[in-house]
């Protein structure tokens, strides 16, 4: 495994970002732990959760997931750099938001670092990240909450996920102002097929310092060889439902994606270790999170760390996937 700092801290954490949205879910409990175990053995030291992950009336049920692995010991927490995030309502879908109950005010923020490191069974969580723009809620609020927090040793540092760019640099400049450390990392949607980060997001991580982590890395399967899997019949229920399903039933998206298969297949490589080594590859990446369901999952994305794409490779997929270009010139021309 490669490890890369986390921004401008001197955090090590592993190239590979293990996400668990999946567990709970889609994967069940035994499960979710064999794969923890083997991302621990293969070196990946970064988890990424959230809340609310668990969904609908189970939210909040992947972190404990993960916290009954952290209780059968071996320094699996010692050894883990753990990321949760918070903004969601943790109250049953459907039913009416109790006020103070979800969104980045101080008394939330307070809440839900306390709910997650009940369900956790840690003592701390190594980066609290908010996983949405609150729009009512003043940053030297959010910042006074947070400094709080870290005084009392329960965060270690802050990240932001969804945000624009300018929301990173008001977050950042309000952070300074205080004496606050401030963000360190933004969780974004980032891929080959969806490069609008690099217009604004990317650029403002960078100067502000932050280390970049991008979600989707496959844009829900899009970039994980589906038009493939969908011939042989392999995958194809998961791979062709939802977001991936109404893409392919763009001509034109189709055809794309038809396009990187063949170069892909062209240089004998597979699509989504393509995907993942073309985001380790882009300047200020810190590593890409893999949601695996089953430990096969695992193995392939670990591969992509090591994979090194030739000039040629890199250039065919900006002709397949072109990105919007040098920020502020993507602008104006």
């Amino acid at each position: 495994m490669k490890y890369t700092q986390l921004g401008r801290t001197g955090l090590k954490v592993s190239r590979i970002v293990l996400g668990t949205m999946n567990f709970g879910p889609q994967t069940d409990e035994a499960d979710s732990h064999h794969i923890m175990d083997a991302a621990l053995d293969a070196g990946v030291n970064f988890f990424d959760t959230a809340n609310a992950y668990g969904w609908g009336a189970n939210k909040g049920r992947t972190e404990e997931i993960i916290g009954s692995w952290f209780a059968r010991g071996g320094d699996r927490r010692d050894k883990t750099v753990l990321a949760t995030k918070a903004y969601a309502n943790m109250g049953p879908d459907g039913e009416p938001v109790w006020p103070n109950h979800d969104k980045l005010s101080a008394l939330n923020i307070r809440r839900s670092v306390d709910a997650s490191l009940a369900r956790l069974g840690t003592d701390h969580i190594d980066l609290f990240q908010f996983h949405h723009v609150d729009r009512a809620t003043p940053w030297d609020e959010i910042w006074q909450a947070v400094d709080v927090l870290v005084q009392q040793g329960k965060i270690l540092y802050v990240g932001s996920s969804n945000h624009a760019g300018w929301h990173l640099a008001r977050a950042n400049e309000t952070a300074a102002r205080r004496g606050s450390l401030g963000l360190v990392s933004e969780q974004c949607l980032y891929n080959l097929a969806e490069r609008r980060a690099e217009m604004e997001v990317i650029p403002a991580a960078r100067e502000y310092g932050m280390g970049v982590i991008p979600w989707s890395p496959l844009h829900g399967g899009l970039l994980g060889g589906v038009l493939r899997k969908e011939q042989e019949g392999t995958g194809a229920a998961r791979s062709t439902s939802g977001r991936s399903a109404d893409s392919l039933a763009n001509s034109t998206i189709r055809a794309q994606i038809q396009s990187y298969e063949d170069l892909v297949d062209a240089h004998g490589l597979a699509p989504g270790e393509v995907a993942l080594a073309w985001l380790l590859s882009r300047p200020g990446v810190t590593g890409p999170i893999v949601g695996p369901r089953t430990a096969d999952q695992l193995a392939s994305a670990l591969r992509a760390v090591e994979l090194e794409l030739s000039a040629e490779l890199l250039a065919g997929l900006d002709e397949v996937f072109p990105g919007p270009g040098p920020s502020p010139e993507a602008f104006a021309w």
